[in-house]
């Protein structure tokens, strides 16, 4: 059993929503089979007496089209690399076209870059507007969805540009993974695997036992799999609303994996990008003397189990990578700072639940997953 949650095999379609809390109240996360056919009294319930303009990319809007909420809908082209500000103005610029004001609502449907550009476009519309989020993909579920982040990318890096918006609800339906390409679906996997590293070793274990019934998308183990680690980031989002100390810890993986999506133009998935920033990472770990020996091969058995990469298919330019680090968000006078496990299921505090590492020890990490 998950700890904090049900087996893999029970229900979960009765349970109550998980609770996020912040600093100007709290917001639900339903996760429940079938939700999204109410979506449209959801949102009723949680954006009252709205005009409601829904944000989706074009994949989804065709897609799920007629279970959205009335409204008006707003498209853009799928894709991390539609992530901009262009694109942000661009729906901004639509909004004030068609007279939307202080009464209007978001609803945010897709996966995570939806729920970033849709929650930053919320965030700074009218000096802020409220929405939902209704994420559609397992990496957004997870993750991306919960703890109130917006943002774009910048030819400088990921998510360099956004605020702090946390949504009025987030609507969580696993039946939508069903149609998942099979790559987008296991990159959203890479995410559960970090929250087991970062929090919960039973999690950790768990989801390395369920790793067949995760292949075949069992929809009672799915249910098991997002609740859980909406569980896991709403406690720690929680108690760190704005990352001023241990929500940095979501990071683990990611100072590597946002390197290798802004130097690959992001033909690298946030999810593999994630997986191969755990197995370096982790690797880093236990260079410094952070993590036990033993620490990157659990990670990396994981990994192949789930069928995620621990190696890049084709190699990238080490300096371009270290490059790209050092303009991560977290980094202090552009040294590159890491988020890393003591074990697993555990965080290193360091200065800020982040380390700084000698530059000779990160290439030796990035060894790890070169060809």
């Amino acid at each position: 059993m998950v700890a904090g949650a049900a087996s893999g095999r029970e229900s979960m379609r009765e349970r109550a929503p998980v609770t996020v809390t912040h600093a100007l109240g709290s917001y639900p996360v339903y996760v429940e089979p079938g939700a999204l056919a109410r979506l449209g009294a959801l949102a009723a319930r949680h954006l009252p007496d709205r005009r409601l303009a829904v944000i989706a990319d074009a994949t989804v809007a065709e897609l799920f089209g007629p279970k959205f909420p009335d409204g008006e809908v707003f498209a853009f082209p799928a894709g991390e690399r539609a992530k901009t500000r262009e694109t942000w103005a661009q729906l901004t610029d639509a909004l004030l076209t068609r007279g939307f004001g202080r009464d209007s609502g978001i609803v945010a449907v897709g996966g995570g870059v939806t729920g970033d550009l849709a929650g930053f476009v919320a965030a700074t519309y009218l000096r802020g507007v409220p929405y939902v989020q209704v994420p559609t993909t397992l990496l957004a579920m997870l993750d991306a969805s919960v703890g109130g982040k917006t943002g774009v990318d910048t030819p400088q890096g990921k998510n360099l540009i956004g605020a702090f918006h946390p949504p009025a609800a987030v609507l969580a339906d696993p039946e939508t993974l069903q149609s998942l390409p099979e790559r987008d679906y296991r990159s959203g996997l890479a995410e559960a695997v970090k929250h087991g590293v970062i929090a919960d070793r039973a999690y950790f274990a768990w989801i390395a036992g369920e790793a067949d019934a995760l292949a075949r998308r069992d929809p009672e183990v799915l249910v098991a799999l997002v609740r859980r680690s909406v569980e896991i980031k709403a406690q720690v989002v929680s108690d760190d609303e704005r990352e001023a100390g241990r929500r940095a810890v979501l990071n683990a993986g990611h100072t590597v994996a946002h390197a290798l999506e802004h130097v690959s133009d992001y033909t690298i998935p946030h999810g593999e990008a994630v997986a191969l920033g755990l197995v370096a990472e982790s690797a880093l770990a236990e260079r410094l003397g952070i993590a036990p020996a033993g620490t990157r091969a659990r990670v990396v058995e994981i990994l192949t189990a789930l069928g995620l990469p621990v190696r890049l298919a084709s190699p990238l330019p080490t300096a371009r990578v270290l490059d790209a680090m050092a303009a991560d968000k977290k980094n202090r006078r552009a040294r590159p700072r890491f988020a890393l496990p003591s074990d697993i299921g555990a965080m290193h505090p360091g200065e800020g639940w982040t380390v700084a590492a000698p530059e000779t020890a990160v290439l030796e990490s990035l060894r790890e997953i070169f060809p």
